[in-house]
Order: C-alpha cells, then structure tokens, then sequence
C-alpha cells in the first residue's frame, strides 16, 4: 500500500554571479570569476565544500552553502555524480585525525575526553557539510533532492553507500516525528497541496479533480498527511481513509464517484486504503507507522463510533512470485493441481469470464496465503514488502480478497489480489513484538485455513 514516487526537479535560476558579489576575494575565485566582462565559469563543488568547511562566519558560510546547492543542481548530470563521488572519497573522517585519537584510546582506555575525541574524529567530514549546506535557504529540500540524485546513482557505485549512510544517519534526526506535523488535508486545503496529492498518489491513482473531490470532500471520506517546518507545502506523507460500515473486500467501491456516501457517525470501520511516500530522498526513513496511529487517534477522538481500524491494501509482489513457483517445478508452495489451474492466468481476459474466474479463487486464495505465511526473501523476510510494513506495525493479516483490484495495475501485480490487515488495538504491541523477535505473523483462522493441506 505503501510506494514512492520521484519529485521533479525543479528549474533554477542562474543567479551565482549576483550571489556571491559580497564575499571575498576567495570566495569569488572559487566561483571562476576571472574579471570583469570575462565569462563566469561554473563553480568547482568540491572546491566550494572546502570553503565551507573552513568558514567560521555565519553569513559567508550561509552564502557559499546556497551558491553550492544552486551549482550542484544547474550542473549536467556527469558533474552531479562527480561531486558525489568526490563526497564519498574526499569528504570522509581524517586518517591522521582518526589514528591520532585511536591511539591516545589505547594509551588510557578509560580517558573519556580521549574517547570523545575518537568519536569525533571518525565522524566523515561531509556529516559537518551537510549540517552546514542545511542552513542554506532552502537547504533541506535541496538536501532531499540530492539524495534523490544519489540513490538513482547506488546501485552501480558502491562507494555511494558511505554518502548515503551518512545522509540516512542525519534525516533521521531531523524527520524524526518530534518535527513532524500531521495536518488534515480536504477539500479547503490550498490547490498547491491539492495538486501534489494528485501528482504524488502512488496506489491508486487520481484521474482528475473529481476523483480528488470523491476522495476528500464527502462526510464518510477523510486524508491525513506528515509536513516539515521546512518542507511547509510539501506533504512527506500521506494516507486516505474511507469511512465504511463493513470491512470492505474490493477497491472500486470506495473509487466509486456514483456511490452514496453515508454519514460519517453511522460509520464503524475506518479504512485505511492508500498510503503514499512523497519525497524520494527521504527513503528509509519511518514516517507511515507513526501516521497510522496518530490517524487512530485523531480518529477515534473525533468518531468515537468507529471501533475497527483496518487497510485495504495491495499485493505488489504477488504475481511476479506466482509467475516463478510456477516455472519451478520442485516448488513446495504450490502444487500440482494449482499449477494446472494456473494456466488461464496466461489470458489477460480470464477475470472477465465469471465460470473461469471462479475455478482460479481457491487455488489462487491457497497461493496467495502461502506467499504470506510461508514464502522468504533470500533474507528469511516475508515476502511482500506491504506485509513487512502492516506485520512490523502490529497489524493482523485479517483477509485475502481475490478479484479486489480489477485494474489493470491491480491484475499486472497481483491477479487482482487485495488484503486486509486488521489494527487490534489491544493486540498491536504483541503481534509487534513476536514479529520482531520471532518473525511469527499474526493472520486470522481464514488465511490460516486457505493454506493448502499439502502446504500446513
């Protein structure tokens, strides 16, 4: 239920020259300033770090910051991943600095100002510039973007793993939820969030301004998001809610924008149908947990009738899964008679004959409670990253829906398999727990018995 999508990156104007006319003569080298008439040369970013490392004045330092942040995103694309290979090979702890420290530990392991200045001096030199390029108007955002930047590059520089430790180790404490703001968003909220929520959507997506409207201005419909002080128009995350009277087993009834909305007080079931990271580079860090529960609790302090908290979430994965076992002859998640049934899933149209449709859900119902219940990543996880989410947050696996996505994306990912995970407030903590320590899911009798007896 949960995906990310990547923010545009937004146009800046060529504003160096103008910025840096107060700083020092220094300062107006590092920018390639040759004179005046002369062309301007684009700032050298390592070169500018270097600056800012060494400046002690707070307006200077400010200035160089955003002149940085400016050049790092008016640069091509080679240059960008230039200046964060150089973060990764010339921004790192000082050797000298670090044997110094680790040497007079071992001369007094008890020394605790010996240890300190350990600490410090293994601390990578790019932690201190990216304190101080977030002091930079604008500085977080543009921080988050060149995280962006940095994780499209990971996969193929591996050194890229130190930068992003780093940055990984920073937006942690500054989004932890202490900052966080959690803000109602309706149909009164201004355009300019209103249009990011439909650029940002990442389950289900919007088509247009009455589909926006059906989903946050009737009685029974409410949208929660996490904002930054820093990031004020820009929701970090956010979740949709319909307010129901039953746990509902499909998803084109709460899209409907026929249907008949119903008073919110007759409601019983809040549910909780699509969650969706906004900010690319903040990946890794913990929003949606601590957003579910504070949306309970804004919840039930405003419908105290609602006593069931429960997500009609997707199964990303599913199909990609199935497709494998099926092609794996020894697999013992699923047996031979599934893998005879599975067949028809190779017509796109199968959903639409309702006689074949039928034949495939108990097959289909026994695969999918073996992808929850007993299929592991090569890391022993649960498979589904949307069940890692809902199980770590204590959730139950309440239900398998089959045919509860008919979309074209719901039948691309999962054959259209939705599920529920049902939030037991009195339950929350210990299912939390034995799926911390122990891996154990908590799943309803239902799920349990759709396990093939083959598959116990």
């Amino acid at each position: 239920m949960i995906k990310t999508v990547e923010t545009p990156r937004p146009s800046r104007p060529a504003f160096l020259g103008e910025l840096f006319e107060v700083l020092t003569e220094r300062g107006r080298r590092l920018l390639g300033r040759r004179g005046a008439g002369a062309a301007t040369e684009a700032p050298d970013l390592c070169e500018l770090g270097e600056a800012l490392l060494s400046r002690r004045g707070e307006a200077s330092g400010v200035a160089i910051a955003q002149g940085l942040l400016a050049a790092f995103e008016d640069a091509d694309e080679a240059t960008r991943l230039a200046f964060l290979q150089n973060l990764a090979d010339r921004f790192g702890p000082d050797p000298a600095a670090v044997r110094a420290a680790l040497e007079a530990v071992q001369r007094d392991p008890e020394d605790g100002r010996a240890i300190e200045a350990l600490h410090d001096a293994a601390e990578p030199r790019r932690q201190e510039l990216f304190r101080r390029l977030n002091l930079a108007p604008g500085g977080t955002a543009a921080l988050v973007r060149m995280r962006e930047e940095l994780l499209r590059h990971l996969k193929g520089n591996p050194p890229l793993r130190r930068v992003d430790g780093d940055f990984a180790h920073l937006f942690a404490s500054w989004f932890n939820r202490g900052f966080l703001v959690l803000r109602h968003i309706d149909w009164n909220t201004p355009a300019s969030i209103l249009e990011k929520i439909i650029r940002y959507e990442a389950v289900h997506a919007i088509q247009n301004w009455d589909d926006l409207r059906n989903r946050l201005q009737p009685t029974d419909r409410r949208c929660y998001g996490f904002f930054h002080p820093q990031l004020v128009d820009e929701p970090l995350i956010f979740v949709e809610v319909a307010l129901t009277e039953e746990i509902p087993d499909n998803v084109a009834g709460l899209l409907d924008l026929d249907r008949q909305p119903i008073e919110a007080e007759r409601a019983s079931t809040a549910v909780f149908y699509s969650i969706s990271n906004t900010q690319r580079g903040l990946a890794g860090v913990s929003f949606g947990n601590f957003l579910i529960k504070q949306v309970v609790e804004e919840l039930k302090a405003e419908l105290p009738n609602i006593r069931t908290f429960v997500t009609l979430s997707p199964v990303p994965g599913f199909a990609a899964w199935l497709a494998q076992q099926r092609k794996d002859a020894m697999s013992e998640l699923i047996d031979a008679d599934q893998r005879l049934a599975f067949a028809v899933l190779d017509d796109p149209d199968w959903h639409k004959d309702p006689a074949v449709a039928e034949s495939l859900r108990a097959p289909l119902l026994a695969a999918a409670a073996a992808y929850f219940l007993r299929a592991r990543d090569g890391k022993g996880r649960v498979v589904d990253p949307v069940a890692r989410f809902h199980l770590g947050n204590g959730a139950r696996l309440e239900r398998l829906n089959f045919l509860g996505d008919v979309s074209a994306n719901g039948l691309k990912q999962s054959h259209g398999l939705m599920v529920n995970y049902l939030y037991d407030l009195d339950r929350i903590e210990a299912n939390h727990e034995a799926f911390a320590e122990r891996s154990a899911i908590a799943a309803s009798d239902s799920v349990k018995r759709a396990l093939p007896a083959s598959n116990p």
